[in-house]
Order: structure tokens, then C-alpha cells, then sequence
């Protein structure tokens, strides 16, 4: 009826076009003032689309556990490098079984004419004394990152680059599979909140949405940290040995402490140690993930918009979050470093005593008189090293699989 009617009288059309045209100019023309207004100014966009923040729980710890497994698989020979020189730094002796004398003297037989002393088979630095073929003191010694890893090749076996990756599994997807999920979640209900009550607050969301997500997936996943730690650090000196598991290693940790002499009203003592260390390991965590999505949030939103903002592909999504991750990790790294000495000296203590009386303050000043500057960034180039492509490619993987996740809906 209606378009009867503008067929029959033209001029109706004619200025109901009209109409709308001088209202379309008029709303454009006052358009760049609206914007101009703070209190008009539209919200920021989000990072993702809001269907992709509908994904659930399960879906978002299972991205984060594929993330985990790839990264500590690939990153792993640098965290045992970083280890090995913390553990050297806080005086932990070089558990090669022909470093010592005693050791040594142990390799002569009464039928022996020659005895062959190398650290290992292959070693060319080894000079011949007599009849003995013997290895020069640089031999028991990490000089950086790259002799750490060439003389755990030599003299332990290719294969022990990846010593600790069990409990790096055990560790990093149950890890993970807390700490992005709820860092997703807090984000999301922070970045809401603020937008409503506080909008001046929303740019530090990440901030403390990283700091909260990081010390429930440490208070929850210490332990297994603890005996990642101890395994990287310590030497199999037993030739033909296979070295302790995650839980033989705890097991040891506890039966220290039972076996020592403690009061009796200390009977949980030996459980509790399983947690000592845990305010140098949150101390080092909380400043990083702080750090780390501080920075990484706004760098990844940047890419992602140059790359299509929600509209990006899987490979744009790749390519954003893994620069941003890299960048970030890269950083927070660098700056934490100190922190993460102090936490693999407290973990690797052995004296009972020292063990449950230390604080993280006075471990960094320990580390300070001993060392001075280069003692607070021992292993800073295998942590930046490691860091750096571990925080790239959790981020990444997790926000693709997300990305996948969410196309197949």
C-alpha cells in the first residue's frame, strides 16, 4: 500500500528521500563532534569477539595445556643450562664422578697399565701425565650457556638436555591450564567492571589480572617446581644410574627432613618443605606475569589490529601473539632475573636448618655480598633465551587453538 502510494505520488518519495539525506548530512557533520566529547567517546574494543569469550572453561585449559606441552618440550635445554649456572653460583659442587680425587683413585686397578681419566671419551682438552690420561680443571666447570650445554652432551648423554621435561610436563600443563584460563576469565570481568565503575583503572587490568592467575597456579603446582629444580641442578654421578623421578625426588626432600633431628612437635615439618621457597618462587612470578601482560596486551592488540583486528586468520592470529608474547617474555625475563636466582638458590638448599629460615630478602643479599651485579643475573642469557619463545609460543598456540575452537562453532 505504502509503495502504491509513493508510485502514485512521487513527491512523497522525493522528500522522504530528502528527508533522509539532509538527517544522514546533518548526522555526519556533527558526528566528528559526538567523538570529540570524552564522556561520548565509545569504549575500547575488546582483544577478542565476544563469542570467542563464550568458549568454556574445559576449552580454554585444554588450548592451555597443548601450549604448555609444546613449550616445555622445545625450551627445556635452556632452562637446564640456567640451572646448572645458579646451582654452580650458590656453590653446588660438580658432580662429575672423576672431578675429585678419591673419585679418581677408584678407577685404578692392580692389573691397570693405563688409566683413562677424561670426563668423557671424546674430550680433546685431556693432556697424557705418565700413564694417565687426565682432564684439565675447565673440564668441571660451566663457563656459560653454550659449554653447559656442550658438556652435558659429553660427558651425561644428549639426552640429558631434557632432564626434568617430566616434571616441566607435570608442572607446566596443570600450571598453564590454570594460569591462562583464569587470566582470560579475570581480564574479561575486570576489563567489564572497570568500564562500568572506573574506567581510568582499565588499562592496569591485565596487570592484576596476570598477578592473581599466576599465584593460584603457583600455591597450587609448587611442589612439582621444587623437584624440576632439583633435578636440573643435580649431577647422576653413578655411571649406568637412571636418575630420580618427580616423585622419588620429593620423596628424598621429605625423608631429609624426617630423618633428621627434629623436635617432635615438628612432624608435618617434612611436608611443609615441600613448600619452602614458595615466597621466592611467587616473588619472581608475580612481577613477571605483572610485566609480561602489561606489555604484551597492548602490543598484541596493536598487531592484531594491522593484521585485521577480529576479522585476522589463523596465521595473522599466530604471528600477533607470538611477537607480542616473545617481546614481553623477553622483557619481564630481564627484569626478574635476580628474583629467579634467589629462587633456584633457596630450592637447591640442602641444610635443613638454612632451608626453612630463609627469606627471599636475605637470599638476595646473600647473593649480593657474594657476587656483587653478575651474581643477581647469573643465567640471564639462558632465562632471556628461554623465556622469550616459551611465553610466544604458549600465547600463540593457546589464542589459535582458541581461534579454532571458536570457528568450528
Amino acid at each position: 500500500m505504502v509503495d502504491s502510494e509513493r508510485v502514485q505520488n512521487p513527491w512523497i518519495a522525493s522528500s522522504s528521500d530528502q528527508v533522509a539525506s539532509i538527517s544522514q548530512a546533518e548526522l555526519n557533520a556533527q558526528a566528528p563532534l559526538l567523538l570529540e566529547s570524552p564522556s561520548l567517546q565509545p569504549p575500547p574494543s575488546p582483544p577478542q569477539s565476544s563469542d570467542a569469550n563464550k568458549l568454556g572453561i574445559g576449552e580454554r585449559a585444554f588450548s592451555a595445556a597443548g601450549a604448555a606441552f609444546i613449550s616445555a618440550i622445545i625450551v627445556n635445554p635452556l632452562d637446564v643450562a640456567k640451572t646448572r649456572l645458579q646451582a654452580q653460583a650458590a656453590g653446588v659442587a660438580y658432580s662429575h664422578r672423576l672431578s675429585n680425587m678419591t673419585s679418581r683413585m677408584a678407577c685404578f686397578g692392580p692389573n691397570m697399565m693405563f688409566a683413562d681419566l677424561r670426563c668423557s671419551p671424546s674430550c680433546s682438552r685431556a693432556g697424557i701425565h705418565g700413564t694417565i690420561s687426565l682432564c684439565p680443571p675447565e673440564c668441571f666447570r660451566y663457563k656459560g650457556t653454550f659449554d653447559v650445554l656442550y658438556k652435558v652432551v659429553q660427558q651425561e648423554g644428549f639426552s640429558r638436555l631434557w632432564r626434568g621435561t617430566n616434571a616441566g610436563l607435570a608442572l607446566a600443563i596443570p600450571t598453564v591450564g590454570i594460569y591462562l584460563p583464569c587470566y582470560d576469565l579475570f581480564r574479561n570481568w575486570l576489563e567489564e567492571f572497570t568500564a562500568r565503575s572506573a574506567p581510568m583503572t582499565t588499562p592496569y587490568v591485565p596487570l592484576v589480572a596476570g598477578s592473581l592467575s599466576r599465584s593460584l597456579a603457583c600455591a597450587t603446582c609448587y611442589p612439582i617446581e621444587l623437584a624440576r629444580t632439583r633435578m636440573q641442578a643435580f649431577q647422576e654421578t653413578q655411571v649406568g644410574k637412571k636418575p630420580p623421578g618427580v616423585f622419588q625426588t620429593l620423596v628424598g626432600v621429605v625423608s631429609h627432613v624426617k630423618g633428621s633431628n627434629s623436635p617432635p612437635q615438628n612432624t608435618w615439618q617434612g611436608y611443609r618443605v615441600l613448600w619452602t621457597g614458595m615466597g621466592a618462587q611467587l616473588a619472581r612470578d608475580v612481577p613477571f606475569s605483572a610485566i609480561c601482560w602489561s606489555i604484551l596486551e597492548p602490543t598484541r592488540r596493536k598487531l592484531l589490529s594491522l593484521v585485521g583486528g577480529d576479522d585476522a586468520n589463523a596465521l595473522g592470529v599466530l604471528g600477533a601473539n607470538f611477537s607480542a608474547g616473545f617481546v614481553a617474555g623477553t622483557l619481564a625475563a630481564g627484569a626478574t632475573c635476580p628474583l629467579d636466582v634467589a629462587k633456584t638458590r633457596r630450592q637447591i638448599e640442602r641444610d635443613l636448618v638454612r632451608q626453612l629460615r630463609m627469606t627471599t630478602r636475605q637470599t638476595l643479599m646473600e647473593v649480593w655480598r657474594d657476587g656483587g651485579m653478575k651474581g643477581l643475573f647469573t643465567g640471564l642469557g639462558p632465562r632471556i633465551g628461554r623465556a622469550g619463545p616459551s611465553v610466544g609460543i604458549v600465547v600463540s598456540f593457546y589464542e589459535v587453538v582458541k581461534f579454532a575452537l571458536h570457528a568450528q562453532r
